[in-house]
């Protein structure tokens, strides 16, 4: 039983005072001034206002609440070293088994470090674990928190934590642990292919070893390197940028006997490499409709530097102008073809004729720019198909198809071929889904005969149009029509030219998008999505290798025509390797170099300012003969000593809640209603003597 007094007034306390002061104070003079019956009347006036605070004698029933106890458990990618999970699984129920002796408690276990979200899983987020487990309880409530771990975490507060109860950290792991990581100190996000690109890295020994060690340096998954570097010095490091796009640097030591963990003995860089300015000739035979269209879309590319001429005036024109007199610019063949053709990424030959502008030796020399790795596009006219044709010079070779001799004058709709729907450079054309095609016809087709390399478009009677080629180390192609100009005018509602020309200009500088053979491998939060570029019509199933050398099949499902795309969900962060045939690609899921794996070492120093600042305590689990040591709990109030040597204590609540409620007010009823009566009668008695 917890009886109190309560006043419930009749009236309104400024009410009451406007009654009850000006009486008071007459009553007070009376008493001064010695007035016969002074103390009835003051005695009336207080029964009076006892009636009208109507006090209540209150009676009530309550039911202590419990101590709120958070427990966080640290679930994260490092507790996998060693017997860290074995060690946080024994304490976890050693302490509920602790905990549930004492009814006073209500304990909230949470574990943090296995969200869905992938920010959760890349740092260790104790504090903000426990925030949500406590945010619906009252400060005056919370009995205290609990954190299994192994110290590394990673939203440790600076100052004092926001926690009005003592916190106690049970670390996981063993002292003296041993480990060396590898870290980049500065690496750029991007780079030009081709081109030396400047980085630094840094070697770290948690026991603050010194000396050299070996550094394997990878680019996409192929050695370039060993470095020799040494342990704490910031290391200067140069690689070549391969590729355009995404290119993945990494950086690997060697596991030294006794280290704690060789997960962070690699480290991974992502770079975009850029390409410069592409160099891109081209020559054309005679002015005609077409010729802007090619000029106009390598002009607009901002990647592109074009070098154009047309042959306006051709050896064989003669009328008799002085040449000091003709506003022409010579063509300046032997600087083109023989000093600088390896300059260039792209020569384009459009409607162009042997007229002996070209001494026939040049074009020996542009079938060898294209055997050691040059590109070369034909867009042929009737030229091709005539006399003068250039298939009749020395860079036959080159070409993927001679010419039969005829010109086909005859509409027709471009269309792809079976091939053609499944090469990059042709598949998916904006229109190409519809018979006929959603787009305008072309009028001419230049006959050839025997057409090497992969034919993706055809024109007239199913003769080839577009044709694609490798020759060495090169790529040839040779576009059998000079209608495309037609699409660029809209006529007939037009066509992707623009679309079409660029994936043509880009496969022959072997853009790596533009592959009809790659595999790429991307990471999607926590999920490993496979993209697969084939000619096949069937790729198989992609391996996958885990960053801790666990095996994965994927199965890669028909997406497109070409296409073949397969995912899974991981529950590892780093870099994958994926295989499928002769092909391999990295692909690195999570965050690059995640604070998570940055120190794995476990440690008590991060914790104990803020255990320190709230009275609690930090201590290791671990024991010399291999099990866990679990100090008692105690039960402390507020103001008391929350931890010993072999104890923790966890503070209980003064608060509960009312159950039931008695009143019994004094001036209630006949009894109050007497003594009022009692008291004025008195009153009243005296004053007629």
């Amino acid at each position: 039983m917890n009886w109190s007094l309560s006043f419930e007034p009749l009236l309104s306390w400024p009410l009451m005072a406007a009654l009850v002061v000006p009486l008071a104070v007459l009553a007070l003079a009376g008493l001064w001034l010695r007035r016969r019956g002074a103390w009835l009347r003051l005695a009336a006036l207080t029964a009076l206002a006892l009636a009208l605070a109507n006090p209540v004698m209150l009676d009530e029933e309550r039911e202590p609440l419990k101590s709120v106890v958070a427990v966080v458990v640290d679930r994260s990618q490092s507790q996998d070293i060693g017997d860290r999970n074995r060690q946080t699984d024994d304490a976890l129920a050693g302490i509920k088994e602790r905990l549930s002796r004492f009814k006073q408690f209500d304990v909230r276990v949470v574990e943090a470090g296995k969200a869905d979200a992938v920010e959760d899983r890349t740092q260790t987020r104790l504090f903000s674990a426990l925030d949500g487990a406590l945010r619906d309880v009252p400060p005056s409530r919370v009995g205290g928190a609990i954190m299994i771990t192994d110290g590394e975490v990673h939203d440790a507060p600076s100052g004092p934590p926001d926690l009005n109860a003592p916190l106690h950290a049970l670390i996981t792991g063993h002292e003296h642990e041993k480990d060396r990581r590898i870290r980049f100190e500065k690496a750029p996000r991007f780079g030009l292919v081709g081109k030396p690109l400047d980085m630094t890295y840094r070697v770290i020994a948690s026991d603050g070893e010194t000396g050299p060690v070996d550094v394997r340096v990878s680019v996409n998954g192929q050695q370039v390197s060993v470095e020799r570097a040494f342990i704490g010095q910031e290391m200067p490091l140069q690689i070549t940028v391969p590729n355009a796009g995404r290119n993945i640097v990494e950086l690997a030591i060697p596991e030294e006997e006794g280290e704690l963990t060789g997960i962070n003995n690699h480290t991974v860089a992502l770079i975009d490499g850029i390409r410069e300015n592409l160099r891109v000739l081209l020559v054309s035979g005679e002015p005609h409709a077409g010729e802007r269209t090619w000029r106009n879309l390598l002009k607009s590319d901002a990647s592109v530097d074009l070098v154009h001429f047309t042959i306006l005036r051709p050896p064989e024109k003669q009328d008799g102008t002085p040449i000091n007199e003709l506003s022409l610019i010579a063509f300046p063949t032997r600087e083109l073809f023989v000093e600088k053709i390896n300059q260039f990424d792209l020569i384009i030959f459009d409607r162009y004729q042997h007229r002996d502008v070209l001494p026939i030796l040049y074009y020996d020399y542009i079938a060898e720019y294209v055997e050691k790795g040059g590109a070369l596009l034909i867009a042929a006219g009737p030229e091709y198909a005539g006399a003068q044709t250039i298939a009749r010079t020395p860079l036959m070779p080159a070409l993927p198809a001679l010419p039969d001799g005829n010109v086909i004058d005859k509409a027709f709709y471009p269309r792809l071929t079976d091939l053609g729907q499944r090469h990059p450079v042709t598949r998916a054309l904006d229109g190409s889904n519809a018979e006929p095609p959603h787009w305008g016809r072309w009028f001419r087709t230049i006959g050839v005969e025997h057409p090497e390399g992969e034919v993706v478009m055809k024109g007239a009677d199913d003769r080839p149009l577009l044709v694609l080629d490798r020759k060495g180390e090169g790529r040839v192609g040779m576009l059998l029509s000079d209608q495309g100009w037609l699409w660029a005018r809209g006529y007939e509602g037009g066509g992707p030219h623009v679309q079409l020309y660029r994936r043509i200009a880009h496969w022959l500088m072997k853009e790596p998008e533009l592959e009809e053979e790659r595999l790429t491998a991307d990471g999607r939060g926590m999920v490993l999505e496979i993209r697969r570029q084939t000619m096949r019509d069937d790729p198989g199933a992609a391996q996958v290798i885990t960053p801790t050398g666990k095996a994965l099949t994927v199965k890669l499902q028909k997406s497109e025509p070409g296409v073949f795309t397969g995912s899974v969900q991981v529950g590892e962060i780093g870099l994958y390797q994926v295989a499928n045939g002769d092909l391999t690609a990295l692909a690195h899921v999570g965050p690059v170099n995640a604070p998570e794996f940055q120190d794995v070492v476990s440690t008590d120093k991060i914790l104990k300012p803020a255990a320190d600042a709230t009275g609690g305590s930090v201590r290791r689990l671990a024991t010399a003969s291999g099990g866990i040591a679990l100090p008692a709990i105690v039960p402390v109030r507020a103001s008391a000593q929350a931890s010993g040597d072999d104890w923790i204590g966890l503070r209980t609540t003064d608060d509960s809640v009312l159950k039931a409620l008695r009143r019994v007010p004094l001036f209630g009823g006949f009894l109050g209603l007497g003594l009022l009566l009692l008291a004025l009668g008195g009153m009243w008695y005296r004053e007629g003597r």
